[in-house]
């Protein structure tokens, strides 16, 4: 278990779902955690199932969900959700979002989930 939630969760999930394409930007030392854990993980293949990111604005999600990085079962997760003003209000702008079908706030970081079939819920759970 690693010392840090949001680099928890993240190798978590990645156990979890089993995914195959994982992308981490502007984390090196997460990156090569997760490439320890996970030596099969291809990493910046699109489009990726798992996208980690610090910070994320709705431009930047709707570009990446234009361009085909993104796909139906894609999970990204943001770290740090609530160090600041501006980033909860990111947050909150993102999980306003109709693309985003499940949301959940973990206090340290944050899920989204954009899957098309799925009814639109938000949750809030502290890690």
């Amino acid at each position: 278990m690693h010392k840090n939630r949001s680099t928890n969760v993240l190798l978590k999930t990645i156990a979890y779902f089993g995914f195959e394409k994982v992308s981490i930007k502007n984390r090196t030392q997460v990156k090569e955690l997760v490439q320890q854990t996970f030596p099969e993980i291809q990493f910046d293949g699109y489009p990726c199932d798992l996208l980690f990111v610090d910070t994320l604005g709705s431009g930047t999600f709707q570009q990446l969900l234009s361009e085909g990085k993104l796909h139906n079962d894609s999970i990204i997760l943001v770290d740090h959700i609530h160090r600041t003003t501006e980033d909860l209000e990111q947050w909150n702008h993102l999980i306003a979002l109709p693309e985003i079908t499940v949301s959940i706030d973990m206090f340290h970081c944050g899920l989204l989930s954009i899957r098309r079939e799925q009814v639109k819920e938000h949750f809030r759970i502290r890690i």
